[in-house]
């Protein structure tokens, strides 16, 4: 596959010496959707505005279709669509004139067919002679989106674009962006909506206090950090884990009627054979077995747990 974004050591301090990103290094392919996630202040739209030419790096190299993002500003600037996590939209200008003038701006010619299609698509096309102050939030978000696939962007940014918007929209969202992925768009996503970027994302990566953490395959990471849990029902309650089953590090749930037991998914032997067989001698009496898979949340919260947080 062809890297579409390149990112080598990229890093940009801020006047006062604030460092918001510290060194990160990253390739996109062509045609993939790479979810990055962040806490607050992790870096993430800093990372993305170096990428689309609205902050300037302050070390390294981006580079975006193979153009330079400072030298060939205007070259890699083209290639990218940017909806941003602020609605910035002219009030008094229709929906209709926005979304062309904005494909105007990137020199595309005038094509009123695509257009209707993008608008068709986000449920805007009823919209289009409404101004923007007659919308609603969830309706302003639309036309974000709209604007930004305006002139047929090769590589789409959406900084947390379902963020406070109706299930409807989000639905739509995911909808689109299979679409564009199908036709070859290379996304990134950031979101606080993890079961976003499980659903659709190809790659994961997370980013805390201004370094990459991780850029792995969804599933591989699943698969790799996922745990899950053995909750056991009991027949009669425990006051306390019994001492017979204190190498399994159990715990005591639900007013000691379940026991939990964590383990790794990936390992050649997880224990459960012979923790049944300690129950047994121990004389507990299960009534019911469940599992638990970790989710890409659960994941996510541990690896950021220690690393904090920075405004950025």
């Amino acid at each position: 596959m062809t890297a579409m974004v390149e990112i080598s050591d990229a890093r940009k301090v801020y006047d006062g010496g604030f460092e918001a990103l510290k060194g990160v290094s990253l390739s996109i392919e062509k045609g993939e959707i790479l979810a990055l996630l962040g806490p607050n202040g992790a870096g993430k739209t800093t990372l993305i505005s170096c990428i689309c030419g609205i902050a300037v790096p302050t070390g390294g190299q981006i580079r975006v279709g193979g153009h330079d993002v400072v030298r060939d500003f205007r070259k890699a600037r083209s290639l990218v669509g940017l909806v941003p996590q602020e609605v910035n939209l002219e009030p008094f200008e229709k929906v209709w004139n926005t979304v062309r003038f904005t494909r105007g701006v990137f020199g595309r010619p005038r094509d009123d067919a695509h257009l209707e299609d993008i608008l068709r698509r986000l449920s805007l096309w009823e919209k289009r002679d409404a101004k923007i102050n007659e919308l609603s939030g969830g309706m302003k978000r639309r036309v974000l989106i709209a604007k930004a696939l305006s002139h047929d962007p090769e590589v789409l940014f959406l900084d947390e674009p379902t963020a406070g918007v109706d299930v409807e929209l989000r639905r739509d969202m995911w909808r689109i962006v299979a679409d564009l992925k199908a036709a070859g768009t290379t996304i990134i996503l950031t979101t606080h909506y993890i079961e976003e970027a499980e659903a659709i994302a190809d790659r994961i990566g997370v980013i805390s206090r201004g370094s990459l953490m991780l850029v792995e395959e969804k599933d591989a990471l699943m698969t790799r950090l996922g745990r899950k849990e053995l909750r056991i029902e009991l027949q009669e309650r425990l006051d306390a884990v019994p001492p017979q089953l204190a190498e399994f590090e159990l715990s005591l749930e639900e007013d000691g009627r379940v026991l939990v037991y964590s383990y790794d998914t990936g390992a050649e032997r997880t224990g459960i054979g012979r923790l049944m067989t300690r129950m047994t001698e121990a004389d507990i009496v299960l009534r019911d077995v469940r599992t638990r898979q970790n989710s890409l949340e659960d994941i996510f919260v541990d690896l950021v747990h220690d690393t904090g947080t920075d405004a950025a």
